[in-house]
């Protein structure tokens, strides 16, 4: 599992020109699942975000997390994270999962995210989306369960 998280003022998230979901200050998480990432991976990265000392305290140091200000998540599938740029021009996604898998994951991620107490917004799977934010920074942490 692969998650871009962005330190946000504040992000939405549109399809076929209606906002589906809207944050302010918090993370924009764009995941990416592969075929062999499991709830207990899932699991693991929400942590470590949630974890994740991102945010400055009242002397200007990330010392506070997600949970210590208060903020939200906005949460998008995103599986040209997998992209194969190695050969050629054009990204091969064969790293990404399968639909239905990735599907799956995602929607496991989302709910562990609200019973962690989280607001969470999110996507819509397989959307044509489009995504605004004001990154807070910019502060953008790529998090790869294959380096956790």
């Amino acid at each position: 599992m692969r998650c871009l998280v962005q330190r946000v003022l504040s992000a939405s998230v549109s399809v076929e020109g209606k906002t589906i979901g809207s944050i302010e200050k918090g993370y924009l998480v764009l995941l990416g699942v592969k075929n062999t990432d499991t709830e207990a991976v899932a699991d693991k990265m929400l942590k470590k975000i949630l974890d994740a000392r991102l945010f400055e305290d009242e002397n200007g140091k990330t010392n506070l997390s997600i949970r210590d200000i208060s903020g939200s998540l906005l949460v998008v599938s995103q599986f040209t994270l997998y992209a194969d740029t190695k050969k050629g021009n054009r990204p091969s996604f064969i790293q990404a999962g399968d639909p239905a898998h990735a599907n799956a994951l995602y929607a496991y991620f989302l709910k562990k995210a609200e019973e962690a107490g989280m607001h969470t917004e999110h996507g819509e799977f397989g959307a044509d989306m489009k995504v605004s934010l004001i990154n807070d920074g910019p502060f953008t942490i790529m998090y790869d369960s294959d380096l956790m």
